[in-house]
């Protein structure tokens, strides 16, 4: 079945061809370790792992990379400011190598419980300094660059399609908030910072224009390259990385090599925003996933919420929003484990539920309609246990809510407490419905939920 992905570069959905025959290789950018992601970021990542899971879905084998920037990221996308790591390092009183891999192993406990399949190579830039370093000789042979106060710039006056994936004119750049009285072009930006610009720098490396670091935008075209090879499928981002860094990217990385395009596919997810805008650190406050499950949800109570909206459409959070997200999820749990105690009961459909999913998932990622025909499954009077249940277990492949390892929740159940259990399920029998309603309303009063099921009521322990 075809695949159609929006393309940022062309703004409209394209039928996906892969370089090589059933393989696409995607690179996502990846966290800045200093700091605890929020859920904003966090919904990058949950987008990441569903383009991920639909290629597999689709038997590609796909080869997902993923960096890791524990260094050279200012507090501004454009070469201003200070770096991200060493600021948090200093509040903190830790070193930078401390605070990132504090932060990193953070991110990674995040994405385990959102049930984010792990990337097949995740590069710490730390760990590819010389891959920078020697793509940035390669870009300096070519003549794309300059020395100016001690530090290395690209010159975008000379890559002619600067730009192009913003639809920006370099004349329309230079609106650009702009600082560096060493820049040529408010839009140059700076390939290896030297000691000349930022003293008391702790992460430093040597390099032939001197002892520094590199840039934050050289690290994703270096280490992109050094996995998926010079041209390769698809790259992804939030939409705040098409004007500055991945516009970036692509200069670097076509000046080097001088194959266009680099990228065959943009992808870019909308923002996580609230009330009060878009979600961002630099804000001070925000949520974390921890935070959530802190409030009494579920990391999956997030994923969920995600699964609705398509990620080319801004997700309003709110509170109110991931109730929503929690019951319905709640309510799919307990479908799941009620059918699957009935899988021998067998029946066919009108429907091709398979086809419908395929579909939905296979048009640049449409996991709300994806979501609707799963529920559509789950309510076919028509459709048998068994083929209700082994739709929405293979669906899972791609939703990732960890559906087949469900475990039925254990209640401890008080003698008194199953005595009104038991009075109530002959009130049940003998069809006494006012008896059964109160002793019903009793029980939630005392903190138990009965739910009747085909198979029995099901009790449940409440929150009061």
């Amino acid at each position: 079945m075809e695949i159609k992905l929006f393309n940022t570069m062309s703004r409209k959905k394209e039928l996906f061809k892969p370089i090589k025959k059933n393989k696409v290789g995607f690179y996502g950018c990846g966290p800045t370790v200093y700091n605890f992601a929020h859920i904003g970021n966090l919904r990058k990542y949950i987008f990441d792992d569903l383009l991920n899971r639909m290629f597999r879905y689709n038997n590609y084998e796909a080869v997902y990379v993923m960096n890791v920037t524990d260094v050279g990221h200012l507090t501004s996308d454009a070469d201003e400011g200070e770096d991200k790591i060493k600021k948090q390092a200093e509040k903190e009183k830790k070193s930078a190598y401390d605070i990132a891999r504090f932060y990193e192993d953070a991110f990674f406990k995040d994405t385990e419980k959102l049930n984010i399949l792990k990337p097949e190579t995740t590069c710490r830039a730390t760990e590819h300094i010389d891959v920078m370093i020697n793509l940035i000789k390669r870009i300096e042979k070519n003549g794309y660059t300059y020395s100016a106060g001690g530090n290395l710039y690209f010159d975008v006056s000379k890559f002619k399609d600067y730009g192009k994936l913003a639809r920006l004119k370099l004349d329309d750049l230079k609106a650009r908030v702009d600082v560096d009285k060493n820049k040529k072009n408010p839009a140059d930006f700076v390939l290896w910072f030297t000691e000349s610009k930022f003293k008391n720098q702790e992460m430093m490396w040597e390099s032939k224009w001197g002892r520094g670091y590199p840039g934050w935008h050289i690290e994703c075209s270096a280490m992109s390259m050094e996995y998926l090879g010079e041209q390769f499928d698809i790259h992804t981002g939030g939409i705040d990385h098409i004007p500055v860094h991945h516009t970036n990217e692509i200069a670097q990385a076509e000046a080097a090599t001088g194959k266009k395009p680099w990228v065959r596919y943009w992808m870019h997810i909308e923002f996580l925003t609230s009330n009060e805008g878009k979600m961002a650190k630099s804000k001070g406050e925000f949520l974390t996933l921890n935070g959530l499950i802190n409030k009494g949800y579920d990391a999956l109570d997030y994923r969920y919420l995600c699964l609705n909206t398509h990620y080319r459409k801004p997700l309003m959070f709110s509170f109110e929003a991931l109730d929503s997200a929690k019951n319905a999820r709640e309510r799919l749990n307990n479908k799941i484990l009620e059918i699957r105690k009935n899988v021998d009961f067998s029946n066919a459909s009108s429907r091709d539920y398979h086809e419908e999913f395929h579909e939905a998932i296979n048009d640049d990622l449409n996991m709300p309609m994806a979501l609707a025909v799963m529920w559509d499954a789950l309510n076919d009077r028509e459709l048998g246990d068994k083929e209700k249940y082994n739709y929405v277990i293979d669906f899972d492949k791609v939703f990732g809510l960890g559906l087949e390892e469900l475990e039925e929740k254990t209640v401890e159940i008080p003698n008194n407490i199953q005595k009104l259990i038991d009075e109530r399920e002959l009130a049940r029998k003998s069809k006494d419905w006012k008896k059964a309603d109160k002793i019903r309303n009793d029980l939630s009063k005392k903190g138990y939920i009965l739910k009747d099921t085909a198979n029995g009521a099901v009790v449940e322990k409440s929150n009061i």
